[in-house]
């Protein structure tokens, strides 16, 4: 009998720390899934310093979700209509070097694209970038953080000088302010809310907790102050906010003299911001307003946190940036329960970013248009000067936009849906249909994206292969393989190596195990704001996770560490950037024909787009089905009865769900979760309803709100019933997978 091991959950950035125990204990039969495969189960890992034993029903379930409907061999089809048939690896990689090569000599390394993912290992992301952007020449990487992060990272880059957050999980316990806006943190970061409520059960009066959220979600029920705004009016509120504290004389003038810039500019910008503008625009009381305001002024540490409701905007890189003034503007970073702390979606967005994970980086926090940066990096990979494109890749959507012009011969789509959680589905669909290679490497086999790929790569997951991840407050765990690949499976850093080889690379993809991968990553990192040059494997596997920065010689540490604390910042200044864009609002605001503005978000139980917690039966009891959230008055004026069936318009398209009738969303806004793609049982495409309007700095797509119309419907309309028996057809196609 193997011994438990301890590894970082594969979901949330919260990334909890587990415990994993193995099938077999003694004296007891064999744990096995539904479908009768060993079972790994998972409790929470007590030493962990991120969760400290604690863990959400996700995590507690994940060793239910790891052998069944899994992807077995790699699978190919030269067209859409024809079935798959298996390949050998041999052959997927000769189909791969072979087009790679023609592309290259027929249209140049601009027309190869590569969608990653926050599930990737740091391994992983790493030698994606060699591959793409080094040895093929292409800066077309970009993945799923562009969906979920990106307008925190530029907003971070803007007003601080790099990307990371300055704060750690510590900062719940010392806060004496917790200010929450965009975030639904008890269900897409539970086991952060419930540090954060058990610190306000303890001190109720030493902890004031205020939610900005036009939901009253179930974090919005231990506000203190619930602030509903109307959706997009984001920094409306925080300039209002801004202007009270400068009225008040609660801003902090040493702090903002010594370490700050452009505070003119932005004291100018939000003057026009008056209490009562701003309460009529956000549909808040003028009281309100000025409560919180006090709050920023006069208690001593302010901790705001924020996640998808401020990033995916249109104006997100501007409402960061509008949050990051308040701390600036009173001093509130850099020390114990201080900060704008930005909470990630992904186990190892984080990661991916140090790795140089979107189309505008490098390893390092580098950037692609930094001369030095791209020579830095060439030398220590081993290629020519000028093998790093000098122009910053192409973003997710513009990779989309390229194949409907019929610009890529290959996008190559890997641990990520995308046909789930981009916006504009159909459109997606249709440039998926204009690109000659699509290629997909998953771990299971009917994904959404699976339906629109020539060639299927069996990809090995967490569990079965052996990295690092990094989550939230820039801790790192070691993740080992406790495991066996499943059928022909491979880590993706392997397949990356074994293509780059084939390319003609063989010393600079020459790699035995992730461990050397991950060396030759953090001693890249050497002398950067994320600088990981003393970490490795070993270390991280004898010692426990270990936050960044840690450079080389440093000695393991379950203390905290806090980036900023002598509030030098990594601008050319050496000062943090006040910024002064005036609100956007919506990109799509609602109008007579479309009155409602439909918000999207998740559940409790499930992850994104369900392709593992579809498979646990306690997940789905929990959430059996997706729901329109739509407010009483609502409700009557579109003639809606709880339990019906609603049809909900966009300009894209029409989509039908059962109505749950509730005051917890305000009124003019309707809401659905965005989990149910159109191969889950109760289909429900909400993103196909959302527009593809990007915030212009980050190029995060503003998934968080659109315009629609509400009416009764007969019955569900599901996406697989609006085209035939097109979705069964394709199952059947993709029979031999999951065999």
């Amino acid at each position: 009998m193997a011994d438990s091991v301890t590894s970082q959950c594969p979901y949330c950035g919260v990334g909890c720390g587990l415990e994993l125990l193995p099938p077999a204990q003694p004296g007891r039969p064999v744990r096995r899934d539904g479908e009768g495969h060993p079972m790994w189960s998972a409790r929470g890992d007590r030493a962990h310093p991120s969760s400290q034993g604690q863990v959400c029903i996700k995590g507690a379930t994940v060793g239910e979700t790891l052998a069944g409907g899994r992807l077995s061999q790699p699978l190919y089809r030269s067209s859409l209509e024809d079935p798959f048939e298996p390949i050998t690896w041999d052959n997927a990689f000769d189909l791969l070097a072979g087009r790679i090569r023609s592309t290259l000599a027929s249209k140049g390394p601009g027309a190869i694209a590569m969608y990653g993912s926050g599930q990737f290992h740091t391994e992983d992301y790493y030698l994606a970038q060699k591959l793409l952007k080094g040895a093929i020449g292409s800066n077309n990487f970009d993945a799923n953080s562009r969906l979920c992060m990106s307008s925190a990272v530029a907003g971070y880059t803007r007003s601080l000088g790099s990307d990371g957050p300055p704060c750690c999980y510590e900062d719940l316990d010392h806060c004496s302010v917790a200010f929450l806006i965009g975030t639904n943190t008890a269900e897409c970061h539970p086991v952060l809310f419930q540090r954060l409520l058990k610190r306000k059960k303890k001190d109720p009066k030493g902890l004031t907790i205020v939610v900005v959220d036009p939901r009253a979600t179930e974090t919005a029920k231990i506000a203190d102050h619930h602030l509903a705004i109307a959706p997009g009016t984001d920094l409306m509120l925080l300039h209002g906010l801004a202007r009270l504290i400068l009225k008040d004389a609660g801003f902090n003038a040493d702090f903002i003299d010594e370490a700050t810039e452009g505070f003119a500019a932005f004291s100018q910008a939000v003057e026009s911001w008056t209490p009562r503008r701003v309460a009529e625009a956000c549909g808040i009381t003028e009281k309100q307003l000025r409560a919180v305001a006090r709050l920023w002024c006069r208690k001593p540490a302010v901790l705001s946190l924020w996640s998808m409701g401020v990033n995916q905007r249109r104006e997100g890189t501007a409402v960061v940036g509008g949050l990051i003034n308040l701390h600036l503007l009173t001093g509130q970073i850099g020390h114990a329960g201080a900060g704008p702390f930005s909470l990630t979606g992904q186990p190892n967005a984080m990661g991916g970013r140090e790795a140089g994970g979107l189309a505008h980086l490098l390893p390092g926090y580098r950037l692609v248009g930094n001369a030095d940066h791209r020579a830095e990096v060439e030398r220590a990979w081993g290629f020519q000067p000028g093998s790093i494109a000098a122009q910053p890749g192409l973003a997710a959507g513009e990779q989309v936009e390229a194949m409907e012009r019929g610009e890529l011969d290959l996008w190559w789509v890997a641990a990520t849906n995308p046909l789930v959680s981009m916006p504009e589905l159909d459109r997606l669909k249709a440039a998926l249909r204009n690109c000659p290679l699509v290629v997909v490497s998953d771990a299971y086999a009917d994904t959404e994206t699976s339906h629109y790929a020539h060639l299927l790569l069996p990809a090995a997951q967490w569990s079965e292969k052996a990295g690092a991840m990094t989550n939230s407050e820039r801790r790192i765990t070691y993740c080992p393989a406790f495991r066996q690949p499943h059928g022909e499976s491979r880590a993706d850093w392997q397949v990356f190596a074994e293509l780059g080889r084939r390319l003609g690379f063989e010393q600079q993809f020459s790699y035995d195990s992730a461990a050397e991968v991950y060396a030759e990553f953090a001693a890249l990192s050497a002398g950067r704001l994320c600088d990981v040059s003393g970490l490795s494997h070993a270390l991280l596997a004898e010692h426990g996770p270990q936050q960044w920065p840690f450079p080389s010689g440093s000695e393991p540490t379950t203390e905290s560490k806090r980036l900023y604390s002598d509030h030098r910042f990594a601008t050319p200044s050496r000062r943090a950037r006040f910024m002064a864009e005036q609100p956007l609002g919506l990109a799509e605001p609602p109008c007579e024909a479309y009155p409602l503005v439909l918000t999207v978000g998740r559940y409790l139980g499930h992850w994104h787009t369900m392709t593992r917690t579809a498979k646990v039966e306690r997940i789905q009891s929990m959430h059996a089905e997706p729901r329109l959230e739509v407010h009483p008055d609502d409700a009557k004026r579109f003639s809606l009865e709880a339990d019906g069936i609603a049809a909900i318009t966009s300009r894209r398209g029409t989509l039908t769900a059962r109505i749950t009738i509730t005051d917890r969303i305000r009124p003019g806004s309707v809401f659905l979760p965005m989990h149910w793609g159109f191969t889950q049982e109760h289909a429900c495409e909400a993103n196909a309803l959302m527009h593809g309007e990007a915030c212009p700095i980050s190029k995060q797509p503003e998934l968080k709100a659109t315009a629609v119309v509400v009416a009764p419907a007969v019955s569900v309309i599901r996406p697989q019933e609006q085209t035939g028996n097109r979705l069964e057809s394709l199952r059947r196609l993709l029979s031999p997978a999951l065999r």
